[in-house]
């Protein structure tokens, strides 16, 4: 039985970029999917592009293989956390509604996303989820990543340089992404406050502030679902964003 060893390392090398890639990449690093099955998930895909990096690669030494693995770990990793940071615009979207909203009182974290927040928080971050699945998004994701593998072959890493400038404007469209999903309704509870601290001030008796709670409470939850009918396009457009960050990290 004759093994072709450059066949089986470089798909080792694509198996540890994938297998990094989905541990830290939304959708898959969710943490209620098993640790074996994002192994298996990272093994399969490496299976399916081995006839892509597999031609014209050349056997390395025990040092270099290991020099190759850990290159290949990091590679994955940044490319995953390219994708993380465009799509921690919806979770930071569902903190400032609960921050805005007064549902911070009610804070807590979920082992299973590792999201420390409230209830718009996690509500946020399990749509994304659902609609990543549900629309497809995961493939372009995939096919982006696929990709990479003609950016970066294998062995050879990767220039931080790039992925340093992506991260950098990668964060300031993060922000922005979060005014334009959260800044309207954030706008609105504001001047709720606005007009309850003005009431209080003209009619001391009314004991504004504690009718407060429930009115903005009510007001978030209304106009919440506002929010959630823009969700579908704000998913679209950050799977395109984050697939051509991947590709753009040359």
């Amino acid at each position: 039985m004759s093994i072709d060893l450059s066949w089986l390392e470089a798909t080792m090398l694509a198996a540890v970029r994938m297998t990094a890639f989905i541990v830290v990449a939304p959708p898959f690093s969710y943490r209620a999917f098993p640790g074996r099955v994002k192994a298996m998930l990272g093994v399969g895909l490496a299976l399916a592009v081995a006839p892509r990096v597999a031609p014209g690669y050349e056997s390395l030494d025990t040092g270099g293989f290991v020099l190759a693995l850990v290159l290949e770990l990091v590679v994955g990793a940044v490319l995953g956390f390219l994708v993380f940071l465009v799509f921690a615009a919806i979770q930071s979207a569902g903190s400032l509604i609960d921050l805005f909203g007064g549902f911070t009182l009610a804070q807590a974290f979920d082992p299973q996303s590792m999201i420390n927040g409230a209830q718009f928080t996690r509500l946020f971050q399990m749509t994304a989820l659902a609609l990543m699945f549900a629309s497809g998004g995961y493939q372009v994701l995939i096919g982006g990543l696929t990709r990479s593998f003609d950016a970066f072959p294998l062995g050879l890493g990767m220039d931080l340089s790039r992925p340093v400038e992506l991260m950098t404007n990668g964060v300031s469209q993060m922000f922005l992404a979060t005014l334009q999903i959260a800044g309207p309704l954030c706008v609105v509870l504001f001047l709720a406050d606005v007009g309850l601290g003005l009431l209080s001030r003209v009619a001391p008796a009314l004991n504004a502030y504690a009718m407060g709670f429930p009115l903005k409470i009510l007001m978030t939850v209304m106009l919440a679902g506002g929010v959630f009918l823009a969700l579908p396009g704000v998913v679209q457009s950050l799977t395109g964003d984050a697939a051509d960050m991947v590709l753009g990290v040359r």
